[in-house]
């Protein structure tokens, strides 16, 4: 059986939290023996062009980032369009993408939610694969 591969594409914002994310799930596809790569892009927005652009040579992704409200809406639209283009990767090209980006109106919120967001993130992805 061919070993199965995940993409993990993850943003540089907040990088306590991500690092965090991506030790708790690079753990668990170790022990899975499931081979992952980390391509790191400098914010949640870019997240889906990084996938679109690898998608071919992977069984599924798993995308990773943090978005926290600020004094505007700016977060919902941001997030919105993430949300939509990993959907609409997902539907072209056939493969699961994990959503693994946290949105919340706070860092602790944020802080609190990494264990089990990566945990579902994680569950998502190895259900597909």
């Amino acid at each position: 059986m061919k070993k199965k591969k995940i993409l993990i594409v993850a943003s540089r914002y907040y990088p306590n939290i991500i690092k965090k994310k991506i030790e708790i799930i690079s753990k668990i596809l170790e022990k899975d023996n499931i081979f992952y790569k980390v391509i790191m892009v400098p914010g949640s927005y870019e997240i889906p062009l990084a996938i679109s652009k690898n998608i071919k040579s992977y069984n599924g992704c798993i995308a990773l980032g943090c978005i926290i409200k600020g004094k505007t809406n700016h977060n919902q639209l941001i997030a919105q369009a993430i949300f939509n283009g990993l959907i609409n990767i997902m539907l072209k090209s056939k493969k699961p993408i994990a959503n693994g980006i946290l949105t919340t109106n706070t860092l602790a919120q944020a802080r609190n939610r990494i264990k089990k967001k990566s945990f579902e993130s994680i569950k998502a992805i190895k259900s597909f694969i």
